[in-house]
């Protein structure tokens, strides 16, 4: 009988899922508000803003203010 155990993620691995969960995102959708991002991907917490900060470190995605709205996009 398969026992089944509850896989802890740290702090890191749960920010670059998040991270990966964006990057995906963006590639589907092209360029976006952070916050229809952040609604439509119903990240927990901060995790949006940290895996979009993980994605900029990496100069992953290009963040542009429009207005008041902050639009993110792959580069």
């Amino acid at each position: 009988m398969a026992t089944s155990k509850k896989v802890s993620l740290t702090l890191e691995e749960q920010i670059g899922f998040s991270a990966g969960e964006i990057y995906e995102y963006l590639h589907t959708n092209g360029t976006v508000s952070f916050s229809k991002m952040k609604k439509d991907l119903d990240l927990k917490g901060n995790f949006a803003d940290l895996g979009l900060g993980w994605l900029a470190r990496e100069n992953k995605v290009e963040i542009q203010q429009k207005g008041p709205a902050v639009k993110v996009s792959l580069r």
